[in-house]
Formats: C-alpha cells, sequence, structure tokens
C-alpha cells in the first residue's frame, strides 16, 4: 500500500537561504522520515546551452514546469517518480534517481509554486523572502565558494537574472501560507546577527501566538512580537523574532507552542534537536540562530500537524 505524504514547499530566489531553513526542518522531523526534492532538478537546458540560448535558468521556459507538477502528483498519492538531477558543480545533468515519498516530502526551489497544479500539491506553502542586499552577500559568499564563480561573474549574473526574478520569482510570494524574511540586527549589512519577520497568512490554522505570548513570561517583550499588517494588499499576523531573543525565552515559546498538542513535544523542541538554527558566519565560523531555530520550529509544527488534519 502507497502512503499519502505531507508535503511542504520552500520557495525563493537564488541564495534566499531555503537550503539552510529546509535542513533544519528536516532535522527535526528526522531524517529518515524525509525525502527533499530541489526543482533545480528539472531545468530544461543545462549552463552552456542557457548561455547559448540567452536565457536564465529562473524563467518558467527554461525549467520543465510540467514534469514538476507531474512528479509532485505523483509524490502526493505516495508513487515513486524518476527524478532528473542537475549538477550545479559542473553545469550539467547527471543520471536520474529513482525516488520513493517518504513520511514528509521538502520540495525547495526558484518556481515550484508557478501552476495551478502544483500548488494544489503542497499542505504548507513557504516563501523566503530577505532584503535584496542580504540576498545579494548570500549568493556572492555561496557561488564563489562552492561553485567557482568569481565575484563579479555573480554580480552581473545577479543583474542579468534581475527581470525575470521581479516577472517569475517574487510574485509566487502570493501563494504562501508563511513569508518569512531575515534581516539583519542592525544597519550593518555584513552582521551575522539576524531577526526574522513572519507573515502569518489565515491559509493555514496558525498556533494562536496572541494567547501563546499572553502565557509566557515579560521577558519576551520586546524579543518576540506579534502585530498586523497588510502584505500584497491582504491582512497578516506578523511575528517577530529578534536576534538578541535568548535560549531561554526560545524553549519558553516552543514548551507553550506544543503544550496544544502533546506529542509534539519530542519534535518542537531546541532541547531534542539542538542542531536546528544553525548557520555558518561571514567568516566560516557556525553560530546559532534562535529567530532562525523558532522558524524551523513553526515550519515543522504544521508539517506535523497536517499529518492529522489530512491523513
Amino acid at each position: 500500500m502507497t502512503h499519502s505524504p505531507i508535503i511542504l514547499g520552500v520557495v525563493g530566489d537564488s541564495a534566499a537561504g531555503k537550503t539552510t531553513l529546509t535542513r533544519g526542518v528536516a532535522q527535526v522531523l528526522g531524517p529518515e522520515n524525509v525525502t527533499v526534492i530541489c526543482t533545480d532538478d528539472y531545468h530544461r537546458y543545462d549552463r552552456k546551452q542557457r548561455a547559448e540560448i540567452g536565457i536564465t535558468a529562473l524563467h518558467p521556459d527554461c525549467n520543465h514546469l510540467d514534469i514538476i507538477q507531474q512528479h509532485l502528483s505523483l509524490l502526493s498519492t505516495g508513487q515513486p517518480i524518476l527524478k532528473p538531477i542537475y549538477n550545479h558543480s559542473t553545469g550539467k545533468f547527471d543520471p536520474p534517481e529513482y525516488i520513493k515519498p517518504k513520511k514528509f516530502v521538502i520540495v525547495e526551489g526558484l518556481l515550484g509554486y508557478s501552476t495551478r497544479g502544483a500548488r494544489d500539491c503542497y499542505h504548507v506553502k513557504v516563501y523566503l523572502a530577505p532584503p535584496e542586499k542580504l540576498r545579494a552577500k548570500w549568493k556572492v559568499k555561496r557561488d564563489t565558494m562552492k561553485r567557482g564563480y568569481t565575484e563579479a561573474e555573480v554580480l552581473k549574473q545577479m543583474e542579468k537574472r534581475e527581470a525575470d526574478s521581479d516577472a517569475f520569482i517574487r510574485p509566487q510570494r502570493k501563494w504562501a501560507d508563511v513569508v518569512v524574511s531575515f534581516y539583519p540586527y542592525s544597519s550593518d549589512i555584513n552582521s551575522s546577527q539576524l531577526n526574522v519577520r513572519l507573515l502569518l497568512r489565515p491559509t493555514i490554522p496558525h498556533p494562536d501566538f496572541l494567547e501563546i505570548l499572553d502565557q509566557g513570561s515579560p521577558s519576551f517583550q520586546p524579543a518576540v512580537r506579534l502585530g498586523l499588517d497588510r502584505d500584497m494588499g491582504k491582512p497578516v499576523d506578523v511575528l517577530e523574532i529578534d536576534s538578541n531573543a535568548t535560549k531561554a525565552q526560545v524553549n519558553e515559546l516552543e514548551i507553550i507552542l506544543c503544550k496544544e498538542m502533546p506529542h509534539l513535544k519530542d519534535f518542537c523542541s531546541l532541547e531534542t534537536h539542538p542542531d536546528i538554527g544553525k548557520l555558518v558566519g561571514t567568516t566560516g565560523e557556525l553560530l546559532q540562530s534562535y529567530p532562525l531555530a523558532l522558524t524551523q520550529l513553526l515550519i515543522s509544527y504544521h508539517m506535523i500537524k497536517a499529518t492529522n488534519i489530512y491523513l
């Protein structure tokens, strides 16, 4: 018998932090329970062909959106797929991989919400929207350290891609249940200390953070704040966590968060998963970010809760 996995979408522009975010979510859910898929593997052309044609990897015409939709549909009913593999190191395609979906499937990439059929397959949809200056810094760092580009090449590539980012990537924000924006704690763009601003749309049932914060100690303020705003013309709840939030504050918050669903205790816990919230600093050092950890816990909470709602 096949099972129907819970599917999480994580969409954002190149180097927006998708892999860092999903790594922690997969750790909370248990790597043995998670299948991770990157939609970059569904590029229609390799790097050399894109250069010859004059098309960027962000353009829908450069991606097999129909196959992404087909594969998501198969995965959503527990069926296996033969997934292509795009090698970022060589810019070419490797042999495809046979994949059976596990209990949870995380789909990250650039164009995951581009079609209605694909969007209908997700149980939880997240969009990453860091400030562009911060994303540029992250992209330069990643592509120079891991993909062999020079800084000048990366910046030129970003300039070339800007029109497609604006036309095809950013509009997908409107489909997200949660919009995640990490931003510097200070005006220094090079600071490793990042706050997070979470826009919580009423498209899925979020925890009652107003009640949660009321239950918490006064020390929550001002490191953790709840407010109201509008995003793309629609009202949203806004949860903000500052980088100076302490481990004690975050632990208190996650205990209250999981109180309504006691069986989540072993999942939604910084104590159980001490490595979540980890990221690499500007000089290569390993840092602990409680805003990142709480974001990963919240998304994991939604994934685990969906197993009761949908199964």
